[in-house]
Parts: structure tokens; sequence; C-alpha cells
């Protein structure tokens, strides 16, 4: 059931007890684009469901020339408007209501789902956005990141899939493990071709922050948490899916 008293500008400001964005946001998103561009189609037409303030809008333009951005929050569409002017399209809109009349390669659904009062709905309404062989990418925030398992042993957070109340403000209605995850994907209509985790995380967003500030962290060590997050998915930052429409 869609939430239709929610004040999409309100909930991606930071508060005091914690911020919407961290460096680290950055770092991990371009670890999901060297996961999913692989299998994307460099020349299609592309639509990113929400966008935040175009951090990763910027970085799909480095790889898809043609993008199409759905946002809820009206200051952020204008904000993305004003940066990329005449690089991309803005619709601003909740996703259950947009209309758009065209079809696309592929949909990047990029730490959004979670924000999502009904997750399958928005999912199954994408596949109307869907072309003809094309992919939907989403990628989600690991309720088990190993991080997120320390903040459990520490009392910080009551169980690895709760949403504390910093989140609830954020707008999260879920944190997803992969069964969850992988569930409500094949609930709205689709197949999954690829699907795991992506950067091992042992330290929180605003550790890393420091650590990468002080360079006590850098590429190296980095790409190793890329690399050992392959075997171990479950400790991972996000959980990724690559689908495609299930034939009817």
């Amino acid at each position: 059931m869609v939430d239709n008293q929610r004040d999409y500008d309100r909930e991606y400001r930071d508060r005091p007890d914690r911020r919407y964005s961290y460096n680290f946001d950055l770092v991990l998103r371009k670890y999901l684009l060297r996961t999913l561009v692989p299998h994307s189609n460099p020349s299609g037409r592309t639509l990113e469901l929400g966008c935040y303030q175009g951090d990763m809008t910027e970085l799909l333009l480095e790889h898809f020339p043609r993008i199409t951005v759905i946002e809820a929050s009206a200051e952020l569409c204008s904000r993305v408007a004003q940066r990329f002017a005449g690089r991309i399209a803005v619709v601003h809109a909740t996703f259950e209501q947009a209309r758009i009349d065209e079809e696309f390669d592929q949909i990047f659904l990029i730490h959004t789902m979670e924000h999502l009062d009904d997750p399958v709905a928005v999912l199954s309404r994408a596949r109307e956005w869907l072309a003809p062989g094309g992919s939907l990418f989403v990628a989600v925030p690991n309720a088990h990141a190993l991080s997120r398992q320390i903040a459990v042993r520490m009392g910080l957070i009551d169980f690895s899939s709760a949403i504390t109340k910093s989140e609830r403000a954020h707008g999260h209605r879920v944190t997803y493990s992969l069964d969850l995850f992988e569930h409500h994907l094949r609930a709205a209509g689709y197949d999954i071709a690829h699907s795991g985790g992506v950067l091992l995380k042992p330290l929180a967003n605003f550790q890393f922050d420091k650590a990468l500030a002080a360079g006590i962290v850098d590429e190296a060590y980095l790409d190793g948490c890329y690399e050992l997050g392959k075997v171990y998915p479950d400790m991972c930052a996000s959980l990724y899916a690559v689908c495609h429409l299930r034939p009817d």
C-alpha cells in the first residue's frame, strides 16, 4: 500500500543522528557499476529509477548516452536537471504515478528498492518500461553486511534486518537479505540471470570515510574487498541482481 503522506523532499536530507549519503557511497557505486555494466547494452536507452542528487546518474552517463530519470522529490529533480542540463530527461513523479510512453533497454534501480512502500508492485510496473530483451539492474543495502552484523553484536542494532529509527526517517521500508530480495524480484515476474554481493564491508560508512580520508584505506584495499566479496556475497555492502522479463 502506498503512503500518500510521505515527504520525499524531507526524507533525503541529513539528520543530526545520521547522514543520508557518505563518501563511501560513491566508492560503492563505482564497484556496483563495475559489476553491472558488463551485462548492459552500452548504446541502449536507459532509465534510472530514483536519482538522489545525481551521483549515480553521473556515473551512468559515462557508459550510456540516453538517460531518463524518474524521481519523487521535486527538489532533487530540480538539482539533477540543472546539474545535467540537456543531457538527461527528468520526470517528477512517484514510480506508481509516472507516465512514460517509451521502452528502455536497461533500467537501474540502485539503493532505492528499500524505500518503496510496495516494492513488488513497483517492480511489476517497471515491466511496462522494459523493452523486449532488456535488463533490470537492481541493488539494495545488505542486511547481513559484515559491518551490520558487527553492529548487532555491539548492541547498536537489534537484529540485522531491523529498520533503525534514522533509516525509517530517511524513507527505508525494508532491509533486504538475499532471499527476500530475490523473492520480491521473482514475485514481480522477473527471471534472475545474475545475483550476489558487491564489496565486502568490514566498516560502517562513517568509519570508511574516516579511513579513506586518513589514507588507511586505499584503492588496493578496496579492490581486495571487491574481489573477496565474490567469495562472501552475504557479507557485502550491497546485494545486486541482473533480471530479465520472464517469458509469458
